[in-house]
């Protein structure tokens, strides 16, 4: 017992101090959701993300990094982000939960962000705003999906100040406090704003003027004169000069532009107010009389930063671009992500010929994704995606002409070698359920999961079935299996074999025929299939890794593997090595000797795809881009010892 805690120490050391080699080396972007800045030093910011991730940068927005992560997964959005200007060291960072709305946080540090605390009073609320009292700093305002809460003592305590259960006081969105009367609060609701002028004993809704169901994305105060106040919603921008009693609609911003997430008063001058729109951003310098557009309409803005120092310095807080900065009061932007990574990768693979040029497959990032190339080993990226038109990259492959292929959720696309241009190759022959009919033949539309390129023929795990093609993907054809929604696809030398998620298919003439062998019975689903160079199939399953010498007639667990829920296996040529991944995993696992012993390399991120090329591997992570691998040995894990997987680097948590 004792050697085996031992043993497990040991791993545990070596995978932290593997963890802290492991760096992100982008695309650079992705979401950002929040900003803030220290009141006493404004070029100390921080960014808030949609994954619990925080960023700083301390030379105004030029270099991010990371500074903390916030909540036990990964699914705390950060959408505000309160600094105490009394006392920089306390900040506050309000957050909800994607995948529950009965899930949130109150994140509290009082020492610069060195340790972090999550405040009980509010603990699983899902907070949606945020605000500190400017006259008195020890007063806080929280607005959650059941309520509004409000703290006296910097967040030691909490009281509810909305009636309980009340049927509309409640989705609250936003929240404003009066410059010089803490008492005073407003609140913006999913379905109008309202107003206490007495902390909350009495709340009356403040709808004169405002269209019914608007949702109230954000409501800004005039420090100088408080009857002042802006509200946006979902039916436009309203002002009101008595505090609410009457709004007026403000004109000169299109229906389509009319989602304001955010309003920023400039702080020089009052007059100047930015609109953050899910169709770009508008600017008036005229106190709402007229309104200007001052970015591309396909620009979705979470969050307004104005510099108190230099008003003509505004940066832009986006979705899918990241950070964009201008130096002339917005006449124009540029992107400011260095050292910010957020982005999504799906796919990563090591040019055949060049380590150092690395390509990304990016998902949810449209028409600023697509496919990021480096040829400097990550210092470097630039976006190589015209062609794409905006689709989701779930695989990438390299032809041995050095020419890219692209899997993506509307077919599949090349890049030659000398192109600047992705091209379709999507031509089928027949009609199949996989086509769209366009003027001429047939084009394939459907998601492309998978690509296995042999020398032969190369060959298509679709949703809509397994495609094949023997001139080099200028044409298609069916396998003619009845088989839908395949996972995963892998070849060696004439032998193929697919996968859905509960049935594989094998060949070992190129697809000419085909078996359909049993699976074992402890396999409950596939999530990826491979062969190595000695035809044993292996099937990476949420049981384990499960190997076949036999072509499917007999299966053996791989027990000497220390992972559960395998999502990939790969097999790399040069080394002879099997290569597995598994699902909540920041570690690589490696066998050169067919699975009797692993290796474990330990990232400390959470990994989601990997690729081997020149004897080092390069991973994507679950949403911080790309990370390749030091020049360190891993651990030797032998067939009877098993281990946990450290877990992504976090801030130190604990409720109050």
């Amino acid at each position: 017992m004792l050697q085996r805690l031992v043993l497990l120490l040991l791993l545990l050391l070596t995978a932290v101090a593997s963890a802290q080699q492991w760096q992100p080396l982008g695309p650079d972007g992705g979401g950002v959701r929040s900003f803030a800045y220290d009141p006493t030093n404004p070029d100390r910011m921080f960014l808030g993300t949609s994954t619990g991730r925080l960023y700083i940068s301390t030379d105004g927005g030029h270099l991010w990094s990371r500074f903390a992560q916030l909540g036990s997964s990964d699914d705390m959005v950060l959408d505000n982000i309160v600094i105490d200007p009394t006392n920089p060291q306390t900040m506050y960072v309000a957050a909800w939960s994607v995948l529950s709305s009965a899930n949130g946080e109150l994140f509290r540090t009082r020492d610069g962000g060195r340790h972090w605390e999550t405040l009980s009073d509010l603990q699983g609320k899902s907070l949606r705003a945020l605000a500190i009292a400017p006259s008195d700093s020890k007063i806080l305002v929280a607005g959650a999906l059941d309520g509004i809460f409000r703290t006296k003592n910097s967040g030691d305590n909490w009281e509810r100040i909305s009636p309980e259960n009340h049927a509309e006081i409640k989705n609250i969105e936003s929240v404003a406090i009066d410059p010089a009367n803490p008492d005073v609060v407003y609140a913006g609701t999913w379905h109008l704003p309202w107003k206490t002028e007495d902390g909350g004993k009495n709340w009356r809704v403040i709808k004169k003027g405002v269209i019914e169901d608007s949702d109230v994305f954000s409501i800004i105060i005039d420090p100088v004169n408080p009857a002042v106040v802006y509200a946006s919603a979902c039916s436009g921008i309203y002002k009101s000069e008595s505090g609410g009693e009457m709004f007026r609609k403000i004109q000169g911003i299109p229906y389509s532009a009319r989602r304001t997430r955010v309003l920023q008063m400039d702080p020089a001058n009052h007059n100047v107010v930015y609109a953050g729109t899910t169709e770009g951003l508008w600017k008036t310098s005229d106190a709402g009389a007229t309104w200007k557009r001052m970015t591309a309409s396909n620009v979705v803005i979470n969050d307004v930063f104005v510099d108190p120092k230099n008003a003509a310095r505004v940066l832009l807080a986006t979705d899918r671009i990241g950070v964009l900065v201008s130096k002339d009061g917005a006449r124009s932007f540029q992107q400011s992500n260095r050292g910010f990574v957020h982005r999504q990768v799906a796919s990563v693979l090591v040019d055949r010929d060049d380590s150092s040029t690395v390509y990304a497959g990016l998902l949810n990032d449209k028409e600023f994704g697509g496919v990021f190339v480096t040829h400097d080993s990550g210092q470097t990226w630039y976006q190589i995606s015209d062609g794409l038109e905006g689709r989701d990259i779930f695989v990438l492959r390299q032809a041995d002409d050095g020419s890219l292929l692209a899997g993506t959720n509307h077919g599949i696309l090349q890049l030659g070698t000398t192109a600047s241009t992705w091209q379709p190759l999507n031509v089928l022959e027949g009609d199949k359920p996989v086509a769209a009919r366009t003027k001429g033949p047939a084009q394939l539309m459907a998601p492309v999961s998978d690509l296995a390129l042999g020398q032969e023929k190369w060959y298509a795990a679709t949703s809509a079935g397994l495609l094949i093609s023997a001139n080099h993907g200028s044409t298609w054809r069916s396998s003619g299996q009845n088989l839908n929604d395949l996972v995963s696809i892998s070849v060696q030398d004439r032998t193929v074999v697919a996968a859905t998620r509960h049935e594989i298919i094998v060949s070992v003439n190129s697809g000419e025929s085909w078996l359909a062998p049993k699976l074992s019975s402890s396999i409950s689903a596939i999530n990826a299939v491979q062969l190595d160079g000695n035809g044993n199939i292996w099937i990476a399953a949420p049981e384990g890794a499960f190997r076949s010498s036999n072509l499917g007639n007999s299966w053996e667990y791989v027990a000497s593997l220390p992972l559960s829920n395998v999502v990939q296996l790969q097999y790399e040529h040069e080394s002879h090595s099997v290569l597995a991944l598994g699902s909540a995993s920041t570690s690589i696992f490696e066998s050169t000797d067919n699975g009797r012993t692993w290796q474990r390399n330990d990232s400390g991120w959470l990994l989601r795809d990997l690729h081997s090329a020149h004897g080092k591997l390069a991973a994507a992570t679950a949403f911080d881009g790309v990370i390749i691998q030091p020049e360190s040995d891993g651990v030797i894990i032998q067939p009877e010892s098993r281990s946990t997987t450290a877990e992504l680097p976090r801030a130190n948590i604990g409720n109050q």
